[in-house]
């Protein structure tokens, strides 16, 4: 069976690279560096003439996956836009205040999203036990859950991964993501198992414009989709399979 590799981009030019290189889905986000927001409308349109499936991460801002009524009513606007631009799923995830998922906030949003596939999003590795979120995500219906095995890195999830993917039992995917490189994907999948895995891509790109980086219109170094890494992690991959 062939493994699938998600690449998240936050750009059109991003969007292109990725499925230059290989990629067979895309995560739609805006804001990479935040570990990714809501795409805006125009990216969706243009993303939506790709030839592979694209979900778009629904979160309406940076900081904890802790949201309130006005959150909820943007994420449900944001649900109907996915829907409106012809995209393939979405990306959702809710906590509460102890890190245990939101599941009313995340089964009004899947229900809104009925129709679109869905991934459950890193919301899950602040959980403070894996083994329930992964029964309350199979409740919840979601085809996937994009996870770092509740470490800031995949490769130091491991045992988690392992683990849930075991009692997953082929009742919901386990996509391994953060911090997934073409050195390292083939020890990932290997000890998961994964048939899906998440991935940037990405590397650094120095601004080219100091005067814009002094007034703050621009960072001075930022991570782009790369071609050539995606292509690297996609040969990596039919190495590991």
């Amino acid at each position: 069976m062939t493994i699938l590799l998600e690449v998240c981009v936050d750009s059109a030019e991003g969007l292109a690279a990725a499925i230059e290189g290989g990629a067979g889905r895309i995560e739609l986000c805006s804001a990479l560096e935040l570990g990714g927001l809501t795409p805006v409308p125009s990216l969706m349109r243009i993303a939506a003439r790709a030839p592979i499936p694209v979900y778009a991460m629904i979160r309406p801002h940076a900081g904890p996956f802790i949201f309130d009524g006005a959150d909820e009513e943007a994420m449900m606007i944001d649900i109907d836009a996915v829907r409106t631009s012809g995209l393939a799923g979405v990306v959702i995830g809710a906590n509460r205040p102890d890190g245990t998922l939101d599941m009313p906030l995340i089964r009004r949003l899947k229900a809104h999203a009925a129709g679109l596939g869905s991934t459950l999003h890193r919301a899950f590795d602040l959980v403070p036990d894996a083994d329930q979120a992964l029964e309350q995500a199979v409740e919840l219906g979601c085809e996937r859950i994009l996870t770092s095995g509740c470490a800031l890195k995949a490769t130091e999830g491991l045992d988690t991964l392992k683990r849930i993917s075991a009692k997953a039992a082929g009742r919901i995917s386990i996509m391994p993501g953060s911090g997934i490189r073409p050195a390292n994907v083939g020890e990932i999948l290997r000890a998961t198992g994964a048939r899906e895995v998440h991935g940037s891509c990405s590397s650094p790109v120095e601004s080219a414009d100091p005067r814009a980086v002094a007034f703050g219109f621009e960072a001075r170094s930022t991570n782009k989709t790369d071609v050539a890494i995606v292509r690297q992690m996609r040969r990596a991959i039919e190495v590991a399979g």
